[in-house]
């Protein structure tokens, strides 16, 4: 049997800022009052329609913080469903407030988004884009990590393995001389990366902005001050987005901040890269030093910090994760951190992977996304 005392949480430990946002719990208090004389969707609709930007946006990431028995007992009685429905309908309407964010702004040009691993980059990206567009504005999304120079320049790390999350894999220079172009209205040819072949190639898109388009650029550099050094400040937007976890104990002891994105980024591996939870969990210390290295430090430069964690995901991503971490094996080096795992996703009763909507953030890792990736 696991015990608390036997589990060691401060590896981890995230250095990412959070507070609680009270929307959450207003809603979820208030939803028995207005389900009376509405539906329950319209009953979440009327009310998230009147959230507003401070109660979503700080210069921390906001988060919802239930106890773990409180979520367990929710899914109990059966109100599961108006708990989903509630956590992501908060989260379209921030995504909306941020699109009127850049609507109010006429000199922005691009939003570059930063997050460290599996906090949902690309569907947040994605998202975004349909609500820009929902606001009469074309745009076009593109990704950092197009930018890498071939493998064999690219800065290793102290164990002599390439370093992607160095900002120095990045083709600063190129991209500089490319978003100037864009800014001038010209029109330019982006780069792929061939990532099978560690080479920078021609991809054959080729793009030009006109007064209504939006560049969408996500990255785990787009708050470093190199890559954005010489661009007009009051041209870019910048996002800072992560995946929190602050569920906890009822004794208010909170789990290890990392676990949402360590457990999305297993059940994502295991389904679109074929690498099993062994491997994932290995490589997972090298990622948070670097996280803490070039992506952390940077969450201050944020225009807006926003949270992509739903507070019962554990819950949704349980069933998918304990298999995979069963089959870590006793004589494995992940295997301890494989158990703690085991013992947090159990502390949390199931939720069906079905009442995720298709266009959740959470599909990115679970499947069945209406988005392409």
């Amino acid at each position: 049997m696991i015990t608390t005392m036997q589990l060691n949480f401060n590896g981890n430990r995230s250095s990412e800022k959070f507070e609680v946002n009270g929307a959450y719990l207003k809603i979820a208090q208030q939803i028995r009052e207005e389900v009376k004389e509405k539906t329950l969707e319209e009953a979440i609709q009327y009310l998230v329609g009147k959230v507003e930007g401070k109660s979503l946006f700080s210069k921390r990431l906001k988060t919802v913080s239930y106890s773990i028995g409180q979520m367990n007992r929710i899914i109990d009685a059966g109100e599961c469903q108006a708990m989903v429905k509630i956590g992501e309908a908060l989260q379209e309407r921030g995504i909306e407030l941020i699109a009127e964010a850049v609507d109010s702004r006429p000199l922005v040009r691009a939003v570059f988004i930063a997050g460290p691993s599996s906090s949902g980059k690309t569907t947040f990206s994605k998202k975004l884009s349909i609500a820009l567009e929902k606001k009469g504005m074309t745009t076009q999304c593109l990704s950092f990590d197009d930018y890498y120079i071939d493998r064999e320049q690219t800065p290793k790390d102290e164990n002599g393995e390439y370093d992607y999350e160095h900002i120095n894999a990045v083709n600063v220079d190129f991209f500089h001389e490319q978003f100037q172009d864009l800014l001038d209205g010209k029109e330019v040819e982006l780069p792929k990366y061939d990532f099978a072949a560690g080479k920078s190639v021609k991809s054959g898109r080729r793009i030009c902005l006109t007064s209504h388009t939006v560049l969408i650029m996500e990255g785990i550099h787009a708050l470093n001050p190199i890559l954005c050094q010489g661009i007009p400040p009051e041209s870019i937007l910048r996002i800072y987005i992560s995946g929190l976890t602050v569920a906890k104990n009822e004794d208010g002891t909170y789990f290890p901040t990392a676990d949402n994105r360590l457990i999305r980024r297993m059940v994502r591996d295991a389904q679109f890269r074929n690498t099993d939870a062994s491997s994932t969990l290995a490589r997972w210390p090298s990622v948070r030093r670097g996280e803490d290295k070039w992506i952390v430090p940077f969450q201050q430069n944020a225009d807006i910090n926003f949270c992509t964690a739903f507070q019962y995901e554990l819950g949704v991503l349980k069933e998918k994760a304990l298999s995979l971490l069963y089959e870590v094996h006793a004589d494995d080096p992940a295997y301890v951190e494989a158990q703690r795992l085991k013992w947090v996703l159990n502390r949390f009763h199931d939720i069906p992977l079905d009442y995720i909507p298709p266009h959740s953030l959470l599909r990115e890792f679970t499947g069945g996304s209406a988005f392409e990736y």
